[in-house]
């Protein structure tokens, strides 16, 4: 098995939205589901949320500017880590992410092993 990386991505409008109560339990029901099915199958490492908040540290200069920017209309709302046994096969797990139900998009990129660590 190899570890993979899921970015969630999604508009900033979503990020900043008002939710009812029933809506944001329904939302955070289909993420919990989603996630006990990756724990139930041995495929679940780890996830985080992130707030829409934050600096970007850039250049040679390391220039500080504040970040993320929604003006930029989209932003990562977390990531998870996961495990599978090749990239066509996190693909598949993807697909269940309920981030992709409000138009969001999740990023898979495989995570290089450590090396001479």
């Amino acid at each position: 098995m190899q570890d993979f990386l899921f970015l969630f991505r999604m508009d900033a409008k979503v990020m900043t939205m008002n939710l009812s109560p029933d809506d944001l339990k329904a939302i955070i029901g289909a993420w919990q589901q989603w996630i006990g099915e990756l724990a139930a199958g041995g495929n679940f490492v780890s996830t985080q949320q992130l707030l829409p908040v934050g600096k970007v540290v850039s250049g040679a200069n390391k220039g500080i500017t504040d970040g993320p920017f929604t003006e930029a209309g989209e932003l990562i709302g977390g990531d998870m880590v996961i495990k599978a046994t090749d990239l066509d096969a996190a693909v598949e797990l993807a697909k269940g992410c309920p981030v992709l139900y409000s138009g969001g998009r999740v990023e898979v990129r495989a995570i290089m092993p450590p090396q001479g660590l």
